[in-house]
């Protein structure tokens, strides 16, 4: 169990990656926060776990609003007693050409994609740091580190989330808190479902693995930087990509 005893808020929890996510991290022992803004879905999902034996609550959170994020985390502290593991994987896209991008898609990506994980790990952080320890784990994109046509504001806010993460790095690992991110690469998920089948497999062509990620691939790496493995990690972008930006 790499995560006995450990609680662990994990942001756009009720699907795709971060419900992976949560499922593995539990089945490692771990008490999980399910923080999402879709409450049907969330409490949906929550209680399927549950069902299954697995420790999950579901609260309900606005990445893009602090006031929102500040009463999930208060409510999790208290459900809970304690925050040792946060995964700022919430995220949405509003892809665009540059010379049609709207201001509104550009200024709600990195609302959700870049300030909510600002404000999500500032609102944490009291918690952590009285304890003394604390993993940080955040999703930026291999669009972050090499750019991607159509994905200005993705690109920007995950290139920020990069930059970030190391500040952070530096600021809190002798506080005794590891940041660390994910970079993945093209993940089979809800936002994947709507791309045509042609796409799809031009995207497959490109991967030296011959195939699409699945959320659990990612799952994988969050876990291993929340457990005590990754103690000695700190400040890296893990690329879980196939290999495609080699």
């Amino acid at each position: 169990m790499r995560l006995k005893d450990k609680v662990a808020i994990i942001t756009g929890a009720a699907n795709g990656i971060g419900l992976a996510a949560a499922e593995r991290f539990a089945g490692e022992g771990a008490a999980v926060a399910m923080a999402d803004y879709d409450a049907d879905m969330g409490i949906t999902r929550a209680q399927e776990l549950k069902e299954k034996g697995i420790n999950a609550q579901f609260f309900q959170v606005n990445v893009a609003d602090r006031q929102s994020i500040d009463s999930m985390a208060e409510a999790v502290k208290a459900a809970f007693g304690k925050i040792d593991i946060l995964i700022n994987n919430a995220g949405i896209t509003r892809d665009g050409m540059l010379s049609k991008l709207s201001p509104d898609d550009f200024q709600a990506v990195m609302d959700v994609n870049l300030s909510g994980v600002f404000h999500c790990t500032q609102a944490v952080l009291p918690f952590m740091l009285e304890q003394g320890r604390g993993k940080i784990i955040n999703t930026s994109s291999v669009s972050g580190i090499y750019g991607n046509v159509g994905q200005t504001n993705y690109a920007a806010a995950k290139a920020g989330v990069v930059g970030m993460t190391k500040t952070w790095a530096k600021e809190l690992g002798r506080k005794g808190i590891n940041v660390n991110a994910v970079a993945p690469g093209f993940i089979s998920t809800g936002m994947t479902a709507k791309v045509p089948e042609k796409v799809i497999g031009q995207m497959q062509g490109m991967v030296p693995l011959g195939r699409l990620g699945k959320p659990e691939d990612i799952a994988n790496a969050y876990l291993f930087l929340a457990s005590d493995e990754s103690d000695y990690v700190n400040g890296t972008v893990l690329h879980v990509d196939g290999g495609i930006m080699m």
